[in-house]
């Protein structure tokens, strides 16, 4: 595929040309939040009404689940939910190709996401706190435990490669064998699946971290209920 390309080699290491579009993309979101943030006024313009707009819509995706933790989980959920989504529309310019369309890019998104679970359920419940929910309700069931971290993180990886690669190729058949007949519908097709899987993206994302942050809550609700 043409984001396997070798583009060139720093020392030993071979950029290929998803790793460039990567670039590009984290490139463009800086100068666009730079860009976005400059000149912040108590009277927005439209532009300044956008990006409120774009990031209260986020913020109360986010309470609606974790009402007391959105404030600490917008600036990463957020992050991921405008990467991927910008990722996925990449591959709609004309000899790029979206960079989550790469399995080596959507398994890095996955272990960011897995290693952010840990990261907020420990600092929500404390080190012992979070990782004593491994062994409720009984350690018999720590193994299956570790097998779900796993295998979640493998399936959050493969889904959204999964997607992307066959949208890419459904366009490319379609192309080949219609020619430019039908690029309208073909375009929104891959926009609003593009929206799609980025948002569900995040979504799972939003869901791991809530069950890490929860647990140890959870289980404090339990024993006052049964005290009770």
């Amino acid at each position: 595929m043409e984001s396997a390309v070798v583009v060139f080699h720093l020392g030993p290491l071979a950029i290929t040309a998803t790793v460039v579009t990567t670039w590009g993309i984290m490139l463009l979101l800086g100068l666009a939040a730079w860009f976005a943030t400059r000149r912040l006024s108590l009277d927005p313009g439209p532009l300044q009404t956008l990006v409120e707009g774009i990031v209260s819509a986020m913020d109360n995706a986010i309470r609606g689940m974790l009402p007391q933790r959105s404030q600490m989980l917008l600036p990463f959920i957020g992050t991921l939910w405008i990467y991927v989504l910008v990722a996925n529309l990449t591959g709609l310019i004309p000899g790029l190709s979206s960079p989550t369309a790469s399995l080596s890019v959507t398994a890095g998104l996955a272990l960011l996401v897995f290693l952010s679970v840990h990261w907020y359920g420990v600092r929500s419940e404390g080190f012992v706190g979070y990782l004593r929910h491994y062994l409720r309700p009984s350690p018999i069931l720590l193994p299956f435990h570790l097998i779900s971290e796993v295998s979640r993180t493998v399936a959050l990886a493969v889904r959204l490669f999964g997607n992307v690669m066959s949208l890419e190729l459904a366009a490319l058949l379609v192309l080949l064998v219609a020619g430019l007949l039908v690029p309208v519908p073909l375009l929104m097709l891959h926009v609003i699946e593009a929206v799609v899987q980025a948002y569900i993206f995040g979504v799972l994302a939003l869901v791991y971290i809530s069950g890490a942050m929860q647990s140890q809550q959870t289980v404090s609700d339990s024993n006052e209920e049964g005290g009770t």
